[in-house]
């Protein structure tokens, strides 16, 4: 297991007083450690370095300014990072690490429910915040309330971009494939109510390949020739995407290919190529088109820490950020005390710092949760087109 931390000058538990060793103005500046979690390995390891990048990109700019206020104090902000490899069990010992050894409270991650159900036990006995990227209703849905939705989840992108299909492009028959995993059978199974719930025929949806799998041939052969309009890649991993489009190509498919779970253009790119035009997925939810100065200032440091710019940073670029806004409005007791941050949701709302417009940013999903544990992130979905992702439409949750 793999434990990644940002480089700062001192690691510490929670937010205590630090001395500074290069002797700066604030020799005495607290800290407050933010803890990310899930997958930096395997097929679907840009999921989980996007959050790393991204925790780790907003420190650098927020301490550069000084340290984020909370309470009349400014705070310098470090990262903690734990590689998860997208194993439940390496999942609980990363959040057990962070949690008890460094005694973080706010963790970002994981990335799919296997991962995130996982943890659910150590969050709520060590009483910390996680914001995953995990779509299962049961993790942000009361009696559970530790747990934040850091994107749009597939059930909510899924009919949005269906209904989308079906009047603009004259879709009518929809055939679903997925890895044999949790995560991607429950937004299959999710992905089937929405398609019929529209009036789509599901031509099929039984059809899956296993964890690790480098020849679609079979599996696709087995979809291409029911001939639907649209054939959904249900929870597929970013390693995954080119090689299911490339082989569909190539065995004919004439058709548009979506999913609902963010993807790597330079994936896509060098692996699909071509083959790739026209493929639709859930984006960044922060467009060229809609950015604010602030967001381009991250967009250009992002570049920097990871080498490159990966549009899913768009979307969580946000969980820092939420995290931080409403510790400032619960006050220093929330820092320690996550009941003071939990009462604080309800009433959270700021202009959205990484959009042009002025839009609200706040919590919600209490329509799919009763309660309000989802970050309200724009709902962008992309299409694939020479390389890169050009945005198709943007929606929201509510």
């Amino acid at each position: 297991m793999k434990v990644l931390r940002a480089v700062v000058p001192v690691m510490i538990a929670g937010a205590v007083a630090v001395t500074v060793p290069n002797g700066s103005v604030n020799a005495e500046q607290k800290v407050l450690k933010i803890g990310v979690l899930g997958v930096m390995s395997g097929p679907a390891a840009s999921w989980g370095l996007v959050n790393r990048y991204c925790a780790e990109t907003s420190a650098q700019l927020i301490n550069e300014q000084g340290g984020w206020p909370i309470g009349g104090e400014k705070y310098r902000i470090e990262v903690a990072s734990f590689d998860d490899r997208n194993d439940p069990k390496v999942s609980v010992s990363g959040a057990e690490r962070l949690a008890y050894q460094d005694k973080i409270k706010y963790i970002i991650g994981p990335n799919v429910d296997t991962t995130a159900a996982a943890i659910v036990p150590v969050m709520e006995k060590a009483k910390a915040i996680n914001i995953p990227y995990a779509f299962s209703r049961a993790l942000y849905t009361p009696p559970r309330s530790n747990s934040i939705l850091g994107m749009i989840a597939s059930y909510q992108a899924g009919p949005v971009i269906y209904k989308y299909l079906k009047t603009q492009k004259g879709v009518r028959s929809v055939s679903f494939i997925a890895r044999n995993e949790s995560d991607p059978l429950n937004q299959r199974t999710e992905g089937v109510a929405a398609a019929k719930a529209l009036g789509l025929t599901v031509a099929s949806s039984e059809d899956t390949y296993e964890p690790g799998t480098s020849d679609f041939t079979p599996v696709m052969s087995r979809v291409v020739r029911q001939h639907a309009d649209l054939i959904v890649l249900s929870g597929v991993a970013p390693a995954d995407a080119p090689l299911l489009i490339r082989t569909a190509r190539q065995l004919g498919y004439k058709g548009l290919l979506s999913t609902e779970t963010a993807q790597d253009a330079k994936i896509l790119n060098e692996v699909a190529g071509t083959a790739a035009n026209g493929f639709i997925s859930v984006g960044g939810a922060s467009t060229p088109e809609i950015r604010s100065e602030y967001m381009d200032r991250f967009v250009q440091r992002y570049t920097k820490v990871a080498g490159e710019w990966n549009d899913e940073a768009g979307t969580k670029v946000y969980a820092l950020e939420m995290i931080l806004r409403t510790l400032s409005l619960a006050g220093p007791k929330a820092i320690s005390d996550v009941d003071a941050f939990k009462q604080a949701i309800p009433r959270f709302q700021v202009q959205n710092p990484f959009l042009k417009e002025a839009k609200p940013l706040k919590f919600v999903g209490s329509a799919y949760f009763s309660q309000p544990r989802q970050i309200g992130v724009p709902m962008v979905v992309n299409v694939f087109e020479d390389g890169k992702f050009r945005t198709l439409f943007i929606g929201s949750v509510e």
